[in-house]
């Protein structure tokens, strides 16, 4: 039976499975991650990493999990900082980075699309001097007057909210993220690249902070009735609705709920330690790319935001191959996944993806089924 963790069993079971390591010895090894990536180091690793373009149900341009902070309590509680961060999706992969507060952090998706997006923010977050201003830059609105370090995530963007969207503005962010992308950091973008820059960027223009998860195909519903992506038109929580939700205890621990969340992810991106890669979960390379790179550096995954994206491998009969690939990743009885399910919740607008229920769950224990069958094959 799968183990799984709650928030109230996790100071418990942390105690228990602390002792429990892959390496040898009774001590974890010493951390060896660079300070910084340099420019070329950064590129060279997202492209050696990276596996071809894939292909999802949805433009992922915002996330759909608006209970994405309830586990982050948790999160804090039982991951241990300074290792490694592994996650899939857009932006909520930052609030939980900050809440784990790791040494270096992988972004692995199947989409191309979602490497471009992270590039924007990797630039916008360099180029941006708090949060006022990134969310200016994020939507192309006039930074309105009267905002100032403490003001709230919600003050903010109500703020912006009411700033018209600026055509001129836009042109001129687009301009300046191509160059610091390729012109400050030399990174070399492909024309599918830069057009998928251009998707990612207008798409954030024209909807603003309304900007919503939005499918692209038909889906099939638990009653096996296909339903087309229009009728869950407006269904999904919106970019200013998850920033403005809460941990279900009434604190927002969102990256943008203070400036000095905003500066731990700031930090890690000025130094190249965001790294977005293409890759499948149960592909050829990306996970065992990064896997190796750890193992390199004497780094252990603190956290691994899987999502639901376990649900569509176990659909396409290939969740084992996602199981050994992620043997490949160094990890010890700390290391956790984060995951989504489906399940109610209380304390929030319901909304389409609003069902999702979070959990944590120790890594070791699931991978060793994995381990085992990899190494019964190779006899």
């Amino acid at each position: 039976m799968e183990k799984r963790i709650f928030p109230g069993m996790i100071l418990l079971v942390a105690v228990l499975l602390a002792p429990a390591a892959v390496f040898s010895g009774s001590a974890a090894p010493t951390e060896a991650v660079p300070a910084q990536l340099s420019d070329q180091e950064f590129w060279k690793l997202v492209s050696d990493s990276s596996e071809h373009d894939g292909t999802f149900r949805s433009e992922n341009l915002v996330s759909n999990e608006i209970r994405f902070q309830t586990i982050i309590p948790a999160l804090e509680r039982t991951a241990k900082q300074g290792r490694a961060y592994i996650g899939v999706g857009s932006e909520q992969n930052f609030s939980y980075i900050m809440a784990v507060r790791p040494s270096i952090a992988f972004i692995v998706d199947i989409r191309r699309g979602n490497l471009d997006l992270h590039l924007i923010y990797k630039a916008l977050f360099e180029m941006s001097a708090n949060r006022a201003d990134f969310v200016s830059r994020l939507f192309s609105r006039k930074k309105p007057e009267g905002l100032n370090t403490s003001s709230t995530v919600t003050e903010i963007f109500a703020a912006i909210q009411k700033a018209p969207p600026d055509k001129a503005l836009y042109e001129k962010n687009l301009k300046e993220i191509k160059s610091q992308l390729m012109t400050k950091h030399g990174f070399g973008l492909s024309k599918e690249d830069l057009k998928g820059i251009d998707f990612v960027y207008s798409s954030w223009f024209e909807a603003g902070p309304d900007i919503q998860y939005e499918l692209t195909i038909a889906v099939r519903e638990n009653n096996g009735q296909l339903v087309s992506p229009g009728a869950f038109a407006g269904a999904f929580p919106t970019y200013e609705e998850l920033m403005a939700a809460t941990d279900g205890a009434g604190k927002n621990r969102s990256y943008l709920a203070t400036e000095s969340a905003f500066e731990i992810i700031k930090d890690l991106e000025s130094r190249n330690l965001i790294v977005p890669i293409v890759g499948n979960f149960a592909g050829p390379k990306a996970l065992r790319a990064v896997g190796v790179w750890l193992k390199e550096h004497q780094a252990v995954v603190s956290a691994f935001y899987v999502s639901n994206v376990e649900q569509y491998l176990r659909d396409d009969g290939i969740w084992d191959k996602f199981c050994l690939n992620a043997t490949a990743l160094p990890v010890d009885g700390m290391s956790i996944f984060v995951r989504s399910e489906r399940g109610g919740f209380k304390g929030q607008r319901t909304v389409s993806g609003s069902g999702f229920q979070l959990e944590l769950v120790p890594i070791k224990p699931e991978l060793a089924a994995c381990a085992g069958r990899k190494s019964s094959s190779s006899k």
